[in-house]
């Protein structure tokens, strides 16, 4: 866990110092160094100041470079990558995807994520670091023993690196642990809490040596707000979860209906060119406005913030327009501004580009999390919010509702608050998260007084959104992707017995088993080249039907490659058997072939009268695949979690062949 913690952290470190660099290198470079950001490459300017940060004679603009002229954009782009979360949800309830947790997926994650974020494109890097981190997770369980050979055990362990990974995203080591709980983790015991705790401190205190938000905090949207909020803005605050919760419901419909259009049509054969589409339309349609302009971290920042931490941003132009909400004599030597009612329309345009765009971005082939790029949306709507109560109560401070806490040419509203209330709305109503969205919205701002706004924000938020439909946008991505993920959430109360499910029915033919000691090795290749299972069941005897064990596909596989490898007289007509000693054959029969060690002698069992109540908690609890039923020791048939989720949908009067199990 410490190894997990300190690398994911490192690695997240250099992947937010490259992001920097590349984002700035769209616009120009640094003369002195051009590893350096515009930031590093101006620390040692003495002409730069706080004011006025582009001030800097060692950094130049390719406009300014290359060609002279003032509106210049360049763009980047990269391709390469899958949502993360829900394929990691379906592994930690113990589906295995092979090679999705590999190194070689690990070294092209980490690259190409650098390359997505800074390409401008309207996504998040928290999936692809909760990718990154249960890579690692993976890769050192693979390293002891104790973890590679128990799968139970190695899910726990991704269940800590997957706490790590949020917490390496955003800052947030309290909210990262519980996000695992929340939404990730399939089963999460006691210890695996605090082996998660321990993972998240470790990533956070490498976090704070490296510093790469470049505050000396922990957070990534530090903000400071210097007035208090008052009940009044509660009905605000509600409705913001109100439109947290349609814009969630709206987002899940949309895109779910796009990533299947493209995973049905001609569309899927072409992922390069989708990104290259998507990256042309959104560098188009994003450089003329300037609250898209920029990289969404940076307008999240801006948008947090109130004008009195951002005199210079164009966000707080409209307070010297003739409609301002507060005297202009504050700052006597300030421009005129763009007026309330421009900063209002282009907030507007960026609030519909960014809702349209997230939904045919998120599912394309690249690296891309959801966090963000929802929380802008929020972000943006609620500043929108926050400046026409801003506005209102300028204008109206002497109405009961302003009279006890706005005083004229005073500031009484924060935009920003409303603005951090408005992510998380449409965080949660996306995700449908509800403690873990207000820890890392805390977390992530620093604003832990705002606790109240946060929780009823998030809390209307997922009653509005579950109005509509249960499922978050993992899950229905989980059921689009046709994975066999049985929700934790989901409850079981019918009185059907485990008989009722298990296979093979009537009329169908027989269970495909292994004997233990009367099967060729020809008759085992057969079976293996007929079937697609996942294993077989051993039993003493076709007649007998007694079970002896289970024996896993690709052991079965990999036992007759490496028998025939060391050429041990293995024929196709030598006898495969699993019992302690060898049957007594005949003097001239090939040489037999041993595969007790391969055979699980303990799989899990349980009678064809066991309620199926009991079946789907065993499911859940232990992340099975499969599970044999029998009767006095003699096996009647297979369970396996397709069979349960396919009873589960009848058991709801759903059609089963709506649920794409491929």
């Amino acid at each position: 866990l410490l190894l997990i913690g300190d690398v994911c952290r490192t690695l997240a470190g250099v992947i937010d110092l490259a992001v920097d660099w590349m984002t700035d290198l769209k616009e120009g470079v640094c003369l002195s160094a051009f590893w350096y950001s515009h930031e590093q490459c101006c620390w040692t300017s003495n002409e730069t100041t706080f004011e006025d940060r582009d001030k800097c004679p060692l950094w130049q603009k390719w406009s300014e470079l290359l060609v002279n002229q003032s509106e210049v954009g360049i763009w980047a782009g990269s391709w390469l990558g899958t949502p993360a979360i829900p394929h990691i949800k379906t592994i930690l309830s113990g589906f295995i995807i092979r090679g999705y947790l590999g190194k070689w997926t690990l070294l092209i994650k980490t690259v190409t994520l650098v390359l997505v974020v800074s390409s401008g494109l309207s996504l998040g890097k928290e999936g692809p670091l909760v990718h990154v981190a249960c890579c690692c997770g993976n890769f050192f369980s693979s390293l002891f023993s104790k973890y590679s050979k128990n799968e139970g055990k190695r899910r726990e362990v991704l269940s800590a690196a997957a706490a790590a990974g949020v917490s390496v995203a955003f800052g947030a080591p309290i909210g990262g642990v519980l996000f695992s709980l929340e939404e990730v983790s399939y089963y999460f015991p006691l210890k695996t809490l605090w082996r998660s705790f321990f993972a998240a401190l470790v990533a956070a205190f490498t976090l704070r040596s490296i510093n790469p938000f470049g505050n000396s905090r922990l957070v990534l949207f530090y903000v400071e707000y210097h007035t208090p909020w008052y009940m009044a803005e509660l009905f605000p605050f509600i409705l913001l979860g109100v439109f947290g919760g349609l814009w969630g419901t709206l987002f899940i419909r949309c895109n779910i209906a796009w990533c299947r259009r493209r995973k049905t049509t001609r569309l899927g054969k072409y992922p390069v060119l989708e990104v290259i589409v998507v990256t042309a339309i959104t560098a188009i349609i994003a450089y003329p406005n300037p609250y898209t302009r920029q990289s969404t971290s940076e307008l999240i920042s801006e948008l947090f913030n109130d004008c009195g931490a951002l005199e210079s941003s164009q966000l707080c132009d409209y307070i010297n327009d003739p409609n301002m909400t507060r005297p202009v004599d504050d700052i006597p030597d300030r421009p005129a501004g763009v007026g309330v009612y421009t900063a209002m329309w282009q907030l507007a345009l960026a609030l519909i580009f960014k809702i349209v765009v997230t939904i045919f971005t998120f599912g394309m082939k690249i690296p891309s999390g959801l966090f963000i790029p929802s929380m802008a949306v929020g972000a943006i709507a609620g500043r929108m919010v926050g400046i026409g109560v801003e506005q209102l109560a300028y204008h109206h401070h002497d109405w009961i509702i302003f009279r006890n806490w706005c005083r004229p040419g005073a500031d009484c509203v924060t935009p920003g608050l409303y603005a951090m209330v408005g992510a998380a709305a449409c965080l949660g109503g996306v995700t449908r998260m509800t403690v873990s969205l207000v820890v890392i919205m805390f977390e992530l701002t620093g604003g832990l007084e705002y606790i109240v706004p946060l929780m009823a924000a998030a809390v209307t938020s997922k009653w509005v959104a579950d109005a509509f439909g249960k499922e978050g946008i993992y899950e229905a991505h989980i059921h689009l992707n046709g994975y066999p993920f049985l929700d934790v959430k989901d409850e079981f109360t019918h009185r059907t017995l485990a008989t009722d499910v298990m296979r093979p029915r009537r009329g169908e033919p027989p269970l495909s088993v292994l004997t233990q000691d009367s099967m060729t090795v020809e008759d085992v290749e057969t079976l293996i080249k007929e079937t697609d299972y996942n294993g077989f069941p051993v039993v003493v005897s076709r007649d007998s039907e007694r079970l002896i064990g289970f024996a896993q596909r690709r052991e079965l596989i990999l036992a007759i490659k490496n028998a025939r490898q060391r050429q041990e007289g293995i024929v196709s007509n030598s006898i495969m058997y699993f019992t302690e000693e060898p049957p007594e054959l005949p003097a001239n029969s090939p040489h037999p072939l041993k595969l007790r060690r391969i055979l699980n002698l303990s799989p899990f069992t349980v009678t064809d009268h066991t309620p199926m109540e009991t079946v789907v908690d065993i499911f859940r609890k232990l992340g099975l695949r499969q599970c044999l039923v029998t009767r006095s020791g003699r096996l009647l048939g297979i369970i396996t979690k397709k069979d349960v989720l396919r009873h589960m949908a009848q058991m709801a009067n759903q059609d089963p062949e709506s649920i794409m199990f491929n």
